[in-house]
């Protein structure tokens, strides 16, 4: 099968998309839920996240039973593999590549880097409550807050020492770093870095140690498993108080971006080069606006792949539209 140029640019696209995923997902307080908000593939990798994790559980649990794998091959069939492999490629590549340059970046101009992430955070905000719509009411404000306080406390947790993990530390962290991925707001990374296994991670990675990998991946795929098909069901049957709630721990977590902080991650009060971080938080902040005004431009002319909806069960497949 011939694949058409308009097909081609949107894989490209895509991958495009899932770069900025993979390297969001390498800096500590960077979501990278959030970032898939921002580039419009949420729903689409919640979707295909969610078919993979019962897909995986269906061949295993089906073949000890010896039920063949047809089960499995239903889930694995509704995946939108178009969008979702070239996401997953640029995200691994970006994963790769951040782990070996966005690292050294953060270590040697922490404060400036941080600043820009903070506009680029800012600036995202209005992508869950653009889709929200509508007016708020006073109880949406309330839950909102305490989902900002929540994320707020999160980041404050006090980064504990580099760990040398165990197999099961490895399994249970990634399982808890992969459920940040899908949840805007809270960043897998610094849920790492606060129990002191970003930098083995990171390290793993470079390395390409793939005993650590194998196991951390294998994690993943237990906390997608368990915490994936709660989430869609909210996106379904509570899409706008979710999105209340994504907003909330958004705004929350840019506590962890404050550009002046020590070493273990408390914060420190502005310094005399404030005017230059506001510069850079704008850069950030223009950039963000700028991939919001080309992704509509680009979906407008039919360009940029659409986003799959949400089923939160193999025997009810509601549209996101349907579920507000």
């Amino acid at each position: 099968m011939s694949i058409t140029p308009r097909a081609a640019a949107r894989s490209i696209l895509d991958a495009a998309r899932g770069s900025l995923i993979g390297f969001a997902e390498v800096v500590p307080g960077i979501s990278g839920g959030t970032v898939a908000l921002i580039v419009g593939v949420y729903d689409t990798l919640i979707d295909g996240a969610g078919h993979l994790a019962r897909g995986v559980a269906r061949l295993v649990s089906d073949g000890l039973r010896g039920r063949g794998t047809a089960g499995a091959r239903a889930h694995f069939g509704k995946v939108h593999w178009a969008a979702v492999l070239p996401i997953g490629i640029g995200m691994l590549a970006a994963i790769l590549v951040g782990a070996a340059l966005i690292a050294p970046l953060l270590d040697e101009h922490p404060t400036e880097t941080r600043a820009v992430f903070f506009g680029l955070i800012v600036a995202s905000l209005i992508v869950p409550i653009r889709m929200v719509g509508g007016r708020w009411k006073a109880h949406e404000y309330l839950i909102a807050a305490a989902g900002a306080a929540f994320a707020f406390l999160l980041t404050d947790i006090p980064r504990a020492p580099d760990q040398d993990p165990t197999f099961f530390v490895i399994l249970i962290s990634a399982a808890v770093a992969i459920c940040a991925l899908v949840l805007p707001g809270v960043s897998g990374s610094y849920l790492l870095l606060t129990v002191g296994m970003y930098a083995p991670t990171l390290a793993a990675v470079n390395d390409r140690d793939l005993a650590y990998l194998g196991t951390f991946i294998l994690g993943a795929i237990l906390g997608l498993g368990v915490f994936v098909s709660g989430l869609q069901w909210l996106l379904a049957k509570k899409r706008r108080v979710t999105l209340i709630v994504i907003t909330g721990l958004m705004l929350g977590s840019l506590r962890a971006l404050w550009p002046w902080q020590e070493d273990d991650g408390s914060v420190l009060p502005a310094e005399s080069n404030w005017p230059i971080m506001i510069g850079l938080a704008v850069i950030g902040a223009v950039v963000i606006l700028a991939l919001i005004a080309l992704e509509r431009m680009l979906v407008a002319r039919k360009l940029m792949s659409e986003d799959v909806v949400s089923d939160p069960s193999t025997d009810s497949i509601p549209t996101v539209g349907d579920s507000r």
